[in-house]
């Protein structure tokens, strides 16, 4: 065990075997324990539900079941656990669809072992690993080809000072410049994030960003 703590359970899926080799070094080298390895992605999504891990690495483009429709089942399976997206390209397109799937986030394959270890680490506490300023910057690019859409039935569940968080918080902005902008304590603004999440069925703050964007809360920057 290292000394920076014990960290979640992880399921490496990938289908290169150097992949899952040299992520599990990393990850065992700095406590993280790495619950199993799977090769495709229907052998991923047999081994989280034996399994049950905390996080799991999953890459996108795999045989006989791509990361995406994996990803789908292991978190309708279990709700708790999360998803980072491994993948070759920023700004990936089907990073865009795995975000409205309820991923936590994705990671290049050449991130640094420092990076994922800390990561992996993040998204195990239940948190987004993406920033939403790159999580606007994704949707946008892969939002603005689509007209804006309806504003969806869920959000008048929201109360209008919800409304007005949910909508700043879809334009990036982290809880500290949501306080400043709409003059309230980091706490309130705390507190009215939690609602906005439980009230819509969120995950984190990456998932926020995504559904700001495809109900036309947010309109994407068409320059």
């Amino acid at each position: 065990m290292s000394d920076t703590g014990a960290g979640p359970r992880v399921l490496i899926a990938d289908d290169q075997e150097l992949v899952r080799a040299g992520f599990r070094l990393i990850l065992t080298a700095r406590g993280i324990d790495v619950a199993g390895e799977a090769a495709d992605g229907a052998e991923a999504v047999a081994m989280a539900r034996r399994l049950a891990p905390d996080v799991v690495l999953m890459d996108i483009r795999m045989p006989v079941m791509d990361g995406l429709e994996a990803a789908r089942r292991v978190l309708a399976h279990d709700p708790r656990c999360r998803v980072i997206m491994l993948t070759t390209f920023d700004l990936d397109r089907y990073v865009y669809t795995a975000l409205s799937l309820g991923a936590s986030g994705f990671l290049l394959k050449d991130v640094t072992p420092e990076h994922l270890a800390a990561a992996v680490r993040l998204v195990g506490t239940g948190d987004a690993l993406l920033a939403p300023s790159i999580t606007r910057r994704l949707v946008e690019r892969y939002a603005a080809a689509q007209p804006p859409a309806a504003v969806h039935r869920d959000l008048a569940a929201l109360t209008p000072r919800e409304r007005e968080v949910f909508t700043l918080l879809g334009q990036g902005l982290s809880n500290a410049e949501l306080a400043a902008a709409l003059r309230l304590s980091e706490a309130t603004v705390k507190t009215h994030v939690a609602r906005i999440f439980a009230k819509l069925g969120l995950r984190d703050r990456a998932q926020a960003v995504v559904l700001a964007y495809e109900t036309g809360l947010v309109i994407p920057d068409r320059r």
